[in-house]
Parts: C-alpha cells; structure tokens; sequence
C-alpha cells in the first residue's frame, strides 16, 4: 500500500476543488511551470487518481499545495482537473484560501499565493469569503465570427483570464441546469469551429467556452453564464478566469469604469463580484466569493487494485 494521499475537499459557488495536502512525489524546486512539467512528464496518473473516477469525478478541480518560490507567498499552488493542468483557477484559489483558513495555516487578511502563471493576491475576509486579485487579463481579439455546426454564425471574444475563453451570447438557449446538456453540446460544437479555424492564441488553446444571458433576478446579478471547462464537465460557479476575462473586455469596451462592480452570476445561481484597476497600463481583475469546506479525508492507492488510478477512457 502507498503512501496515503490527504485531502480536504471544498466547495465555491457549487464548484468543487480538492486540495492535496501531502502524498505526492516529490516535483522538485524551481518554477511552478517546471514543476507542473515534471508532475505531467513522469507522475501524472497520480493526477488521474486524485480527480477521475472512481474517487473523484469530472468536474473536481484539483489544487496540490507545493511550496513558493518566493518567501513572501503563503503557498504554492499547482491546479489540474479530469484531463490536465490549468494554468490558473479563481474558484480554486477561493478554495484553498478558505481550506488553509480552516487548517489554521492562515489569518484573516491579504496574503501571496504562487500560481504557474504568477504570483496572486488573495485576501481572506473572513471563514468563507475571498477576494482574489488576478494576474493581468485582456481581449485578445474583439467580435470574432465563426460558423458553428448545428448552430450557425456567432460572434464572441477571445480573451485570457488566467486560462483563455471564448465569451459570447447564448445562441437562444437559456442558461439553466436543466438545460445543462445542450449547452454542453453547443459550447462543444464552437470549440471544435474555434479548432478548425485555427483561432487559437500563439501561447495557448482556447480551451474554455462562456455563454451569456440574462440574471435570473437583475437585483441579484448582471448577467449569468455557464462555461464550459476543457474536461468537458460545466463550472457550477460563475468561474474565476472566466470572470476575469469578462471584466476586461467589458472594461475594454467601456462598460465597467474602474471602481465599478460587475455581478456574474453562474448557473446554479451563486455569483461572484468582478472589479477592475489598471497598473502600469494592464487591466488586473478582483473576483470576490464564497467557499465552503466540504470533507476531509485520505486517499487510498492500492496497486492490485485495477482501477486504483482512475478511470480515463
């Protein structure tokens, strides 16, 4: 029997993120970017066993505490899901400011979190409540057309929030759970066009989705979305980059000044608060919600057993 693998399982908005406290191999030092390299190159069915089925399932995220290069950090974090590893994760981080609260590794206040892609700024208002200042989002091209199979011509942006989107209009589907499936399938349908067109960014793959439509209750939210993550399950929050990439292009367009906040809503209703501020001519987003703990527990891999490292086909 290996070594045991902790964990404490949380939840933002509805969507789940499963931080490793310990039972990895060792990834060795250096950048966050290396090391998530080493993990995908030479150990990565312990990501496989950690989120897939039979102990995990499709929509877990995964967040594995590694240590910071940097000493002002509180941690290091490296995310992965069903199929890979994300850049970076705003529910995510969420979690596992919430999870390092209840560990009582930290205090209410502002604290550094070292993700691939950067060094984040999180701030623990209280047990459940965090506000991540994102790393640097922007549009990276405005109102482009593609022909969607099955749908038709749609127009949307393609912007970066940590990970890359594709943001645009629901094409006449309500955004609810019960509609679930066939936004899945359209979502699908416009990254296999996005694939077919070659529209991906010269530094990475437009591997997330995010339709828009009307909040369930304009008092409550701005809009509401639902996104489509790159292992093919849904967000159930509103989605941290996805979020993030949101405020940018809206900030691009003139549609939330500085100072101002944009309420997005998710499909199953929780909603997270977006805000914008400019430094040194870079648009840097703050996602603000709530993560609540779920379970605790260990692990277990055991190598007679068939299926110990997840079921992937």
């Amino acid at each position: 029997m290996m070594e045991p693998i902790r964990i404490i399982d949380s939840h933002t908005g509805g969507e789940p993120t499963r931080v490793v406290l310990s039972g990895l191999p060792d990834l060795g030092a250096g950048p966050l970017s290396q090391r998530v390299t080493r993990w995908r190159d030479g150990f990565d069915r312990y990501r496989s066993a950690i989120v897939n089925e039979p102990r995990g399932s499709d929509v877990i995220v995964g967040a594995a505490i590694v240590s910071p290069t940097r000493e002002d950090c509180a941690a290091g974090v490296i995310f992965f899901n069903n199929v890979g590893y994300l850049n970076m994760c705003g529910h995510g981080t969420i979690g596992l400011m919430v999870t390092l609260n209840h560990l009582g590794q930290i205090d209410v206040g502002e604290h550094l979190i070292e993700t691939p892609v950067g060094v984040v700024q999180a701030t623990l208002h209280n047990a459940n409540e965090v506000s991540v200042r994102n790393v640097p989002a922007s549009r990276h091209r405005k109102a482009v057309e593609i022909d969607v199979p099955g749908v038709g011509k749609m127009s949307g942006d393609v912007a970066w929030g940590g990970n890359w989107f594709f943001l645009a209009e629901s094409p006449g589907i309500e955004i609810t759970v019960a509609n679930q499936q066939r936004l899945t399938e359209v979502s699908w349908a416009i990254r296999r066009a996005l694939d077919a067109a070659k529209l991906h960014p010269a530094d990475g793959e437009i591997d997330h989705i995010e339709l828009f439509g009307p909040p369930s209750n304009p008092e409550h939210a701005d809009s509401r979305n639902f996104v489509l993550c790159p292992g093919g399950a849904y967000d159930r929050s509103p989605c941290g980059t996805g979020t993030s990439a949101k405020v940018a292009c809206l900030h691009e367009d003139g549609r939330l000044p500085v100072g101002t906040t944009w309420r997005q809503e998710s499909i199953t209703g929780s909603v997270f608060e977006g805000s914008v501020e400019i430094v040194n001519d870079e648009i840097i987003p703050t996602i603000r919600g709530s993560a609540f703990i779920t379970a605790s527990a260990e692990l277990r891999i055991d190598e007679s057993d068939p299926l110990c490292w997840g079921i992937t086909d």
